[in-house]
C-alpha cells in the first residue's frame, strides 16, 4: 500500500486508488447512521481530507467514534469523488489505527479561537493551527527560493561562522561566547582577562556573515551565505529578534547598480514562487489576515524599481506637506513612515534609495567622492519601508583604514579584512535580507516572533 499526502489525495487524480494516509484528527463528527466524518490533516497543505469510516470497522465503538482533536491515526482506504462543497475526494475507510491519543481536556488546540500571543507559549504544537502550518509551508518555499535563485545564477553558497571575533556592523549589540565562570572570572589589572576563556579572546555571537562572505567573493567570484545571526538588542517590538536567518549574496567586480539589479530580481523571483507554489496558503493570508496582500506581492513582481537617491528623497519628504512624527532633515536615518510615505502615496512602487550621508553607515560602504555619502542603498516596499539593505564596499585600502579610524574601530582586529585591499583588490558589492522580514511582509502577519519556529526575544528562550 502506496503512503500518500493528504495534497496527494486531495488531487481528482487519486480517485479510484487505494491509499494510506497519516496525520493528525482535526475534527470528528458521528452519524445516527452508524458512520463517523473525520477531518485529517498531515501537513502537507492547508485543507484537510474527509475520512468516512462506518461501524464495519473492527475498532469503530471503541477507538474511532472517540477519536478527539489532536489525535494521530493512519488511514488505509479508497479515494472517492466527494459529494461535499469545496473538496474533490473524500477517503472511504477500510482501516484506521490509533497511533496516540489526545486528551480532550487539555489539548489546547480547541475549535475555540486563540490568540497569536497565546499560542506563542504553545510553539511546541501551534504548527498544527491554520494559519502557522501556512506559515511555515511559506518560510520553506522562500528558503528554498533563495538557493534556486542564486544557485541558478552561479553563486556558491558558503557558510560563515557563527561565532566571530568581529563586529561587523560596528554596533556592539552583540551576544558574548564564553566559558569562563561568570561569577568568579579571571582577572588581570581589574579586567575580564580574555586570554583564559576558550578563544584567548572575547568572542561573539555574529551578526553578519558579510565579512567572510567578502572573503569568498574576492576568491570565487559570486557567492551568498544563508544562516542564523544575532542581536543583543533589548527590544520588544513587533519587528525585531534576537536570533533570525539572514541570507547575503555578495558579488566580485560588481558596483552598485549590477547590486540594485540583483536585489530587485531577488524579490520579485520569491514573491513570484510563493504565489505560485503556495497558492492555498496566499488565498489564506489575503483573506483572514492581510487583505489585498496579493495584489501587493502581484504589483511588486509587475513593477520597475524606481531608483532615487537619498538627497532627493530628503527633499521629497521636506516638500510634501506630511506631518511625521520623525521631522526630516538630511543626515538622519530615514524612519519606516518615511518610507512607507515614498512607496504608498509619492511614487507608488517599490523604491531603491542609494548614496546615504556616511555618518550613519558602517566602515565598510565605499565613500562617494562628495565625501558626504557612501555608495549605500536600501529596497523599500509598500507597508513595511525597507526590506533590503546593502552597498558597493570600499575596496580602496587607504580609504578602508581612514573610515575605521573615523568609527573608533581597531584595524589590527580586521587585519585579514584589509588584507583583501592589499592582495588583488576589485570593486565588490553586496546586500542582506532578513529572512522573517520579507516572511513577515509576505502572508501579512502582524509580528515577527510569528514567522520563526522558536522566536528569541528578551526574557524569552522557551522550547
Amino acid at each position: 500500500m502506496e503512503k500518500r499526502s493528504v495534497l496527494q489525495a486531495r488531487s481528482a487524480d487519486t480517485i479510484g486508488q487505494q491509499v494510506c494516509l497519516e496525520g493528525w484528527v482535526r475534527t470528528r463528527r458521528d452519524s445516527k447512521g452508524g458512520f463517523s466524518f473525520i477531518e485529517l490533516n498531515d501537513g502537507s497543505c492547508l485543507a484537510n481530507i474527509q475520512v468516512v469510516a462506518d461501524n464495519q470497522l473492527a475498532n469503530y465503538e471503541t477507538e474511532v467514534k472517540h477519536l478527539t482533536p489532536g489525535s494521530s491515526i493512519r488511514v488505509v482506504g479508497e479515494v472517492l469523488q466527494s459529494q461535499g462543497k469545496g473538496q474533490s475526494t473524500e477517503v472511504k475507510a477500510s482501516e484506521v489505527y490509533l497511533y496516540g491519543t489526545a486528551d480532550a481536556e487539555t489539548y489546547p488546540l480547541q475549535k475555540k479561537r486563540h490568540t497569536f500571543e497565546k499560542l506563542r507559549e504553545w510553539a511546541h504544537l501551534r504548527t498544527r493551527s491554520n494559519t502557522f502550518g501556512s506559515v511555515f509551508r511559506v518560510r520553506n518555499r522562500v528558503s528554498y527560493s533563495i538557493h534556486q535563485f542564486f544557485q541558478e545564477r552561479g553563486f556558491l553558497y558558503v557558510h560563515t561562522p557563527i561565532i566571530t571575533a568581529s563586529d561587523c556592523e560596528g554596533a556592539g549589540e552583540m551576544f558574548r561566547v564564553t566559558t569562563l565562570d561568570v561569577e568568579k572570572p579571571p582577572k588581570v589589572n581589574g579586567k575580564v582577562d580574555f586570554s583564559k576563556d576558550f578563544f584567548s579572546r572575547p568572542a561573539y555571537l555574529t551578526v553578519s556573515g558579510q565579512l567572510e562572505g567578502e572573503i569568498f567573493a574576492t576568491s570565487l567570484g559570486k557567492v551568498y551565505t544563508f544562516g542564523p545571526t544575532f542581536r543583543a538588542e533589548n527590544s520588544n517590538t513587533s519587528r525585531h529578534l534576537a536570533e533570525f536567518w539572514m541570507v547575503e549574496p555578495e558579488i566580485a567586480f560588481a558596483d552598485l547598480e549590477e547590486n540594485m539589479e540583483v536585489a530587485e530580481a531577488f524579490l520579485k523571483r520569491i514573491f513570484t514562487d510563493v504565489m505560485n507554489d503556495c497558492a492555498e496558503d496566499m488565498a489564506f493570508f489575503n483573506e483572514r489576515i492581510e487583505p489585498g496582500i496579493l495584489d501587493t506581492l502581484k504589483g511588486i513582481v509587475e513593477s520597475e524599481f524606481l531608483r532615487c537617491s537619498y538627497t532627493d528623497a530628503i527633499e521629497i519628504l521636506q516638500k510634501s506637506g506630511h506631518t511625521f512624527e520623525y521631522p526630516v532633515s538630511w543626515g538622519m536615518d530615514l524612519q519606516s513612515e518615511h518610507e512607507r510615505y515614498l512607496t504608498e502615496q509619492h511614487f507608488k512602487r517599490p523604491v531603491i534609495l542609494h548614496d546615504y550621508p556616511r555618518t550613519i553607515k558602517p566602515f565598510y560602504m565605499r565613500c562617494n567622492d562628495d565625501e558626504k555619502t557612501v555608495r549605500a542603498m536600501d529596497v523599500l516596499v509598500p507597508k513595511v519601508g525597507e526590506i533590503i539593505g546593502g552597498s558597493q564596499r570600499e575596496e580602496r585600502l587607504d580609504v578602508l583604514e581612514s573610515r575605521m579610524k573615523e568609527q573608533g574601530l581597531n584595524a589590527e582586529e580586521y587585519w585579514w579584512y584589509l588584507d583583501l585591499r592589499r592582495y588583488g583588490t576589485v570593486p565588490h558589492s553586496g546586500f542582506g535580507l532578513g529572512l522573517e522580514r520579507v516572511l513577515q511582509f509576505i502572508t501579512g502577519m502582524g509580528n515577527i516572533r510569528d514567522v520563526i519556529p522558536f522566536p528569541r526575544t528578551p526574557g524569552w528562550a522557551e522550547f
